[in-house]
C-alpha cells in the first residue's frame, strides 16, 4: 500500500480556490448561485474543484440523505459542470423546493429518492417540475461538538 501525502498530490494552477457559499434562499427555477444569495465563501484545495467557476458550497437540512453519510448541517460542494449519473447525489429544484436527493434511473425514467430508509418514497410525477442544479462532488463534516468553546 501507497500513501500519498496531500502536499503531493496533483494541483491544476494556483494552490487554492474561493468557493461561494450559497445561502439557504430557496427559489423556482435558480439558475446558478446568485450573488443576492452568497453568505460567503471558502478556500478550498484546487485538486478538489476542478472547475471553480461551475462550483458552490451550500448547507444541508436534516436528515433525507444519511444513508450517503450526509448529515444535518454538513456543507455539500455542488458542481453544476457534472452530468448526474445514476446513483449520483443531486442538488435539484422540485416544485421551488430546493433539495439534496440521489438520483436514479428506472428503465429510462430518471428519479429522485430520499436515501434514508426512516423516509417515505420520494415520488416525481410528471406534473412535478424538476431541474437538476448539480452533483455533489463531496461533503464537508464537523465531527466535534459545534456549540460554545470552553
Amino acid at each position: 500500500m501507497s500513501l500519498r501525502r496531500v502536499a503531493t498530490l496533483p494541483q491544476d494552477g494556483p494552490g487554492t480556490v474561493r468557493v461561494p457559499l450559497v445561502g439557504p434562499a430557496v427559489c423556482a427555477g435558480f439558475p446558478s448561485p446568485a450573488d443576492d444569495f452568497l453568505e460567503g465563501a471558502l478556500e478550498l484545495p484546487r485538486w478538489l474543484v476542478p472547475n471553480p467557476p461551475a462550483t458552490f458550497l451550500m448547507q444541508v437540512r436534516g436528515e433525507s440523505m444519511r444513508g450517503a453519510g450526509i448529515f444535518d448541517r454538513d456543507l455539500a460542494c455542488v458542481d453544476r459542470s457534472l452530468l448526474p449519473q445514476h446513483d449520483s447525489v443531486v442538488v435539484a429544484v422540485v416544485d421551488a423546493l430546493l433539495s439534496c436527493k440521489r438520483y436514479r434511473i428506472e428503465g429510462n425514467t430518471p428519479r429522485l429518492a430520499f436515501d434514508n430508509p426512516d423516509l417515505p418514497a420520494f415520488a416525481v410525477d410528471e406534473a412535478s417540475e424538476v431541474e437538476i442544479w448539480g452533483v455533489v462532488r463531496f461533503t464537508i463534516r464537523w465531527h466535534v461538538a459545534r456549540g460554545r468553546l470552553a
